[in-house]
């Protein structure tokens, strides 16, 4: 058997080093996995160490067949499109680690085990990769992020420092947290937007279905009054025709401007004015900003919690907020923080932000508790964004339904003052 020197941290965080005799570095790993520790380093203690790495580096790469590569191998995924990992795996990956790891395993062997139970197809090519690296030493942070279509550069700062620290099952629980806040948002909006957008398809259905297909029906019936038709009524058939006759070129028309808006939207120039745009709208700019705080507030909160340092966690805050206006303001106000300058008050400087948020922060800077103040601000604009969701919903159902309802009229007036035109010229 060969002699390998290893470096870890044990469950309690405290670092050692030792010996240990296997018969691969493989089984080293697994040994150690077994003990609960978390490996930092193993090399093994022979004479030929040193030519074989020497051999290895002088070795030509191979070209990896997969987004995974970690020091000198490649993680090939399944060429499926089913298998590939994907950002929807991340929260569910998280919540299985946790739970094993909180049940005594350590990472490595959790991992291991998920590899192997898991029956979902892209979930069992995700741990598949990280035990292939795992096993091969590489840390689990490292491993994480050679799939960055899964886990962003966020997470991975976030395992590493848990894993330096010795608090990986601290940070999993509030990361896990974080992202299940996150989706609950999302799915709020999803939610709040089905029923209006319900709303709206059957209303564009129901006017449909009348100037296709009933008033067509009643042509006849309408041609007989010749010009001597209702207002209404011949409002209702010039409208009906022009439908019938352009309708599929207003439809190409709307298509093509919309998909020139889109990728005018994708390009930054775009995106910035658009987001000017959307931010002076009287409804949809108080929710993008009360949006804004919350997105920056949870994870300035998570990041500092987890020991990431200030300059960083700013960084990273920076590129998860969504609306290009208020990441360039707080993109200027982390510049004036790194030269010192309190956060409050840079936030304060761009007149972007509410007032009430920042005089919170400040008592937070002030206390020495500006974790806790974030993750404050945090849970009153998720109840905020919740309310403003609500407002929205019934405001657009409201507004459809009456919408539908004119129209629906209109129609009735416009039909009913025709036959009584045309049983008036009976008599």
């Amino acid at each position: 058997m060969a002699q390998y020197a290893y470096s870890a941290r044990n469950r309690s965080g405290a670092a050692v080093q030792g010996d240990l005799e296997a018969p691969t570095r493989r089984d080293a790993l697994r040994i150690l996995a077994t003990r609960g520790l978390q490996v930092s380093q193993v090399s093994e203690r022979t004479p030929a160490a040193a030519p074989k790495a020497a051999k290895a580096a002088k070795a030509p790469a191979k070209p990896s067949a997969g987004p995974a590569e970690a020091g000198g191998f490649s993680f090939s995924l399944s060429s499926q499109r089913d298998t590939t990992p994907r950002r929807s795996e991340r929260l569910q990956f998280l919540e299985a680690l946790y739970d094993l790891t909180t049940s005594g395993l350590s990472a490595g062997e959790a991992v291991r085990l998920l590899s192997v139970r898991i029956k979902a197809p892209r979930l069992r090519a995700l741990t598949q990769g990280l035990w292939d690296q795992l096993s091969e030493g590489v840390p689990l942070s490292r491993a994480m992020g050679n799939f960055p279509q899964v886990f962003d550069a966020s997470t991975v700062n976030l395992i590493s420092a848990g894993e330096a620290t010795g608090s990986l099952n601290d940070t999993l629980a509030r990361l896990i947290a974080h992202l299940t806040e996150r989706r609950e948002l999302q799915r709020q909006l999803l939610t709040a937007l089905a029923y209006p957008l319900l709303l709206m398809c059957v209303a564009i259905g129901l006017i449909l279905f009348f100037l296709f297909f009933l008033l067509p029906r009643l042509q006849s019936l309408l041609n007989s009054l010749g010009s001597d038709m209702p207002m209404s009524t011949q409002i209702l058939v010039n409208t009906s025709n022009f439908a019938i006759h352009y309708g599929l070129f207003i439809i190409i028309g709307l298509a093509l401007l919309g998909l020139s808006f889109w990728r005018w939207r994708q390009t930054e120039a775009g995106r910035l004015r658009s987001d000017e745009w959307l931010l002076s709208l009287p409804l949809v700019g108080r929710f993008l900003s009360t949006r804004t705080v919350l997105e920056f507030s949870q994870n300035l909160a998570v990041l500092l919690e987890n020991g990431i340092t200030a300059s960083e966690a700013l960084k990273m805050t920076e590129r998860q907020i969504t609306n290009r206006v208020h990441r360039q303001a707080f993109a200027d106000a982390t510049a004036r923080v790194l030269e010192g300058e309190a956060l409050s008050l840079a936030l304060a400087r761009t007149r972007t932000f509410p007032d009430l948020v920042l005089d919170r922060l400040a008592v937070g800077e002030n206390t020495g508790n500006v974790a806790p103040a974030l993750r404050n601000i945090g849970q009153s604009h998720q109840k905020a964004i919740s309310a403003q969701l609500n407002m929205f919903t019934n405001l657009i159902a409201t507004v459809v339904l009456v919408t539908v309802f004119i129209f629906v009229g209109f129609i009735a007036l416009a039909i009913v003052s025709a036959v009584f035109k045309v049983s008036a010229s009976f008599k």
